[in-house]
């Protein structure tokens, strides 16, 4: 699903237009990037948790030369699924 898909996903079940339905979009953008810089964290029970997190300076190579290079550190975000989540999505693939 993409960002279309989803702002029209979201209005056809919010019974909202899709301007609504994307500003709803913008401003949980807007939140979670909030609550990631800020708290480092967004936990949505049963949903999952969002956390910020600091890659480190690394080696890295080109796959197309071999040629090694370091990769600069930087902020990444990890998503780990909740329990509610995980029993839904293996739910659904066992059908």
């Amino acid at each position: 699903m993409n960002r279309r898909e989803l702002i029209k996903t979201l209005a056809d079940k919010l019974s909202i237009t899709r301007v609504e339905a994307m500003r709803f979009a913008q401003a949980w953008e807007e939140v979670t990037t909030e609550a990631l810089e800020n708290d480092g964290s967004l936990m949505l029970l049963g949903f999952g948790t969002f956390s910020a997190w600091e890659q480190t300076e690394r080696i890295g190579r080109n796959p197309k030369n071999g040629v090694a290079y370091m990769i600069r550190a930087r902020k990444s975000v990890k998503f780990k699924p909740g329990k509610l989540l995980l029993k839904q999505l293996n739910v659904s693939s066992s059908k």
